[in-house]
């Protein structure tokens, strides 16, 4: 320390004689030339501070470095785990200080002795790296470049450059990389933001007597990976990642550094599929010794061209290296394994999804041309199956091929054409350039007017989908937007004004609402009901007083007369959306004015939302302590109308449930049968499905007289599906009388299919940077091979009907994990699926009035199977595997209904009396 006159050189602060004393003791234990620049005197007399670490002069640093990794299920069990360690000594040196400062330091950092070895000492024989040396395990380039030294420029503790030799490999790189962010700290508390290994990161210091505690805030960290995710919170992933690094310091330099890493990810419907990586890194100070003198310069940069003029300044943040497959298998080579799994009389088994599942993930590397050359050579019974995959790896190869691959201008190809939209439809994380590829078609010459619809449609979806992540300013979608409701304005005819309402309907575009009050109270009957139902899509704030007010007036017809299926929806828009005190009111007091059926049925509703204790229960319990509302002659209705929700299953963090509402005509023929199943994560909501079967005009089968309002509908039936929140093309079964005779004295009773395919649901991937260095990925995918179908029966000659709705789901959920060092990999895959059916049956006997009706909604038995899979492996091939499975089977059930709806059913199905006479008398 310099002295002049009693005063701390370059502070003009004056010394007592005792403070001079312990200043000049404090610089015995210290090199020659300042170390320490005090805040003040009183800080300096308590503790030596710098900013940062600091090195003496002439000293070799020799410590122990360590880095290892653990995957396992989230139980935190070492013997579950699987993973490795890589240990080394580590010498440290100062080659330079700055004359002018003393924070600004060039040291060197040399790795020596590597060791490569298992984290888990119980493998014993079974360990990969038993009778494998470094050299062996590591190979001779990589090995050899690790041992290299690396030079670390600090300034005031923070890293200025890092320098190592060209061409060397990346992921070697990142570990030496992984080892000089740790010399990177404060001896001070405070939050600051730091560059290193993780990239541009917030951090918090808490500085104690000898401890420095850092806090990385890991989700702020700002590098460039890949990645993705599903936006929809039910069907994604959630994920936590901390970062504590505690540093022992002593004469401003580390005896001890600890770092624990953890990244703990859980997909939000399913919590059994989870998964854990847990990073340590430990660097502990073993001695010093006589070192290398240091050297003179004004520069940094001189002193480093005089060590070895090779050394370059490369980034201290971790860059991206790939694994190299040495002998895989090409992408036809992986089609032709896949392909016997996705013939169409096997897409009901969990391995269809399965191999579904792991051909995207393959399709997601090939190019175009290799693409377009399995989609041309391959039968037309599997090309279906091929097109669901390849829409589904969404990469600008496989986008490409498939538009090459498809021609939209010819009707020989509907239904490749209706799969590969579909699949866009349910994209887990569409871009732009899809959006813009389906309105280049739409605008373009397309073959069949319901693929037009489709494309339409799909084009809604898509701006939905694009707008939830932040994409709404997006030129594209733009023009989507104007397309979607330019074209809802100029529509002339009404095959046109459906089609935009359609889309419409999957965009939920606030702008929209006006022209959907416009179509929702003047439009004819099916226009006016879809425009209804699009309205019941859109969350709460968008429903506003002056919304409520047109669908008030279509409820109670004050401008005209509207058919009972939009009446009824406008209803239930207001019931759900923050009704007022008037509003409930009015509408309690309308029953026993409506047409028998719609009676029972707005009673039912109101009867539903009390029992299911719906938000708008608490209103309709204080409107109904009036007497005026509330009296036997209201609520003691008859008629076979019916509403019922109910849970399917049920846990504090989220919930499953079905809603089954019908609503017949006066004469006992269904007008509509309405079945949705919602999932529920805390606030977060997933339609997971909806089947709606209509029908209208067909009292003349049985002549009946029409309901008021309906005296002119011409014969329809049809069915109208929802799946994932997407809506779908509607179908027909028939329209017209002589469509409905025809079909009735050719029906075979078999359903129509609204919906089949191989869907990519849940598609989350992840690329980590760890801080050891190392690169970890997370990939969750969620497949399932989906059939919904539908069907009318009726039998003149019986008096009676049936509706089936049948869904038929095979899912797959797979996890993926893996720590990838380059030359040893760590790795833990699992899997969860089943095979699961259900159906509804809703039989009517219109023989007599009231008319009979029975509704069952059965759940098929499903087995439910859980497999794992655990491994370590070197790049040389030799591995560890470790696997488990688990099975069991889910009962099927008969979902509760209404009481009421369960005598009837005893008397729909009531047993026949058995015969025990054999002769005539």
């Amino acid at each position: 320390m310099g002295e002049r006159g009693g005063v701390y050189a370059g502070r003009g602060v004056e010394l007592g004689f005792w403070e001079w004393e312990v200043v000049t003791v404090m610089s015995v234990f210290s090199r020659s030339g300042s170390k320490c620049v005090p805040a003040d005197v009183y800080s300096f007399i308590y503790s030596c501070h710098t900013t940062g670490l600091s090195l003496n002069n002439d000293r070799l640093y020799k410590l122990t470095y360590s880095t290892e990794v653990l995957l396992d299920r989230g139980k935190g069990k070492l013997q579950d785990s699987v993973g490795y360690r890589i240990s080394s000594n580590v010498d440290v040196a100062l080659l330079w200080r700055n004359p002018d400062g003393d924070d600004d330091q060039l040291i060197q950092i040399t790795m020596k002795d590597v060791n490569v070895e298992n984290v888990n000492q119980q493998r014993g024989e079974k360990s990969i790296f038993k009778g494998k040396s470094p050299l062996k395990i590591m190979g001779k380039e990589n090995l050899e470049a690790l041992q290299r030294p690396m030079l670390l420029h600090l300034i005031h503790g923070k890293v200025k450059e890092f320098y190592s030799y060209q061409n060397e490999p990346v992921a070697i790189e990142n570990i030496k990389r992984g080892l000089a962010s740790l010399f990177q700290t404060q001896l001070s508390s405070g939050t600051t933001n730091e560059v290193d290994i993780s990239g541009n990161c917030k951090v918090t210091y808490q500085a104690h007597q000898g401890k420095v505690i850092k806090i990385k805030a890991l989700d702020s960290c700002k590098i460039a990976r890949s990645g993705f995710t599903t936006p929809n919170q039910v069907l994604g992933v959630s994920s936590k990642a901390t970062s504590v690094t505690t540093y022992k310091i002593e004469d401003s330099f580390v005896i001890a550094v600890l770092a624990e890493e953890t990244h703990a990810f859980g997909l939000n419907f399913l919590q059994t599929i989870t998964g854990k990586i847990v990073s340590k890194q430990k660097l502990e100070l073993k001695t010093t010794e006589a070192g290398p003198r240091l050297m003179s310069g004004k520069q940094a940069a001189t002193i480093i061209k005089a060590v070895d003029s090779k050394y370059t300044a490369i980034p201290i943040v971790g860059q991206v290296f790939q694994s190299h497959c040495k002998g895989c298998p090409s992408i036809l080579e992986h089609w032709q394994s896949t392909r016997k799994y996705l013939q169409p009389d096997s897409l009901s088994k969990a391995e269809a999804v399965r191999n579904f599942l792991a051909f995207v993930q393959h399709l997601r590397t090939a190019k175009k041309e290799e693409i377009l050359q399995i989609l041309k050579m391959e039968s037309k019974e599997v090309l279906p199956q091929l097109v669901d995959a390849v829409t589904s790896a969404q990469t600008s190869d496989s986008l490409e091929a498939i538009l090459d691959f498809l021609d939209f201008k010819s009707d020989s190809s509907i239904i490749l054409q209706e799969r590969f939209l579909y699949a866009c439809g349910f994209a887990s994380h569409p871009d732009e350039e899809l959006l813009r590829a389906l309105i280049s078609k739409f605008k373009g010459s397309i073959g069949s007017s319901d693929i037009r619809e489709t494309v339409m449609i799909i084009i809604g979806t898509l701006v939905r989908k694009l707008c939830q992540n932040e994409g709404c300013k997006l030129k594209a979608v733009v023009e989507a937007k104007k397309l979607i409701l330019g074209g809802l304005e100029k529509a002339e005819k009404k095959e046109d004004t459906r089609m935009y309402l359609l889309a419409l309907k999957n965009a939920l575009l606030p702008e929209g609402i006006p022209s959907l009050l416009k179509y929702a109270e003047a439009g004819e009957g099916p226009i006016s009901h879809l425009a209804t139902t699009t309205l019941q899509r859109y969350d709460l704030p968008f429903i506003t007083d002056e919304v409520k007010k047109t669908l008030n007036r279509i409820y109670h017809q004050n401008r005209k007369v509207h058919e009972k299926t939009v009446r009824t929806t406008a209803a239930a828009i207001i019931l759900n959306n923050n009704p007022s005190y008037m509003e409930v009111k009015n509408i309690l007091l309308s029953i026993g004015e409506l047409p028998q059926e719609m009676n029972k049925y707005m009673l039912a509703i109101v009867q539903d939302i009390l029992r299911f204790e719906m938000p708008a229960s608490k209103i309709v319990r204080r409107v109904l302590k009036e007497m005026v509302a509330h009296n036997y002659d209201r609520f003691s209705r008859s008629g076979s109308s019916s509403a019922y929700t109910g849970y399917i299953e049920r846990s504090p963090h989220s919930a499953s449930t079905y809603s089954l509402d019908i609503l017949y005509s006066g004469s006992g023929i269904l007008r509509r049968s309405n079945l949705n199943i919602f999932q529920y994560i805390g606030k977060a909501g997933l339609h997971g499905s909806q089947v709606v079967i209509e029908a209208q005009g067909l009292e003349a089968l049985i002549a009946a007289t029409p309901d008021e309002g309906e005296e002119n509908l011409d014969s329809y039936a049809g069915m109208s599906a929802i799946l994932f929140d997407v809506q779908l093309r509607p179908v027909t079964f028939f329209n017209g009388y002589s469509d409905l005779m025809s079909k009735m004295l050719s029906a075979s009773g078999d359903p129509i299919s609204v919906v089949k395919g191989l869907i990519l649901l849940i598609d989350h991937s992840q690329e980590l940077q760890l801080q050891s260095g190392l690169k970890a990925n997370i990939e969750v995918q969620g497949g399932l091979a989906i059939d919904i179908s539908g069907a009318m029966e009726f039998s003149l000659w019986y008096r009676e009907s049936k509706t089936r709705v049948k869904n038929r789901v095979t899912v797959v959920i797979t996890t993926d994990i893996t720590v990838d060092s380059s030359f040893v990999k760590a790795g833990l895959e699992a899997s969860t699926e089943t095979e699961a059916g259900l159906e509804f049956i809703s039989t009517v006997q219109f023989s007599q009035y009231p008319f009979l009706v029975c509704m069952q909604m059965d759940k098929d038995e499903a087995p439910f199977r859980q497999f794992e899979k655990k491994y370590e492996r070197l790049s040389t091939g030799r591995g560890y595997v470790s696997q488990k499975r688990k099975e069991s089977v889910l009962a099927g059930c008969e979902f509760p209904l209404h009481q009421e709806n369960s005598e009837m059913c005893k008397v729909v199905f009531a047993p026949q009396p058995d015969s025990t006479s054999s002769g005539w008398f």
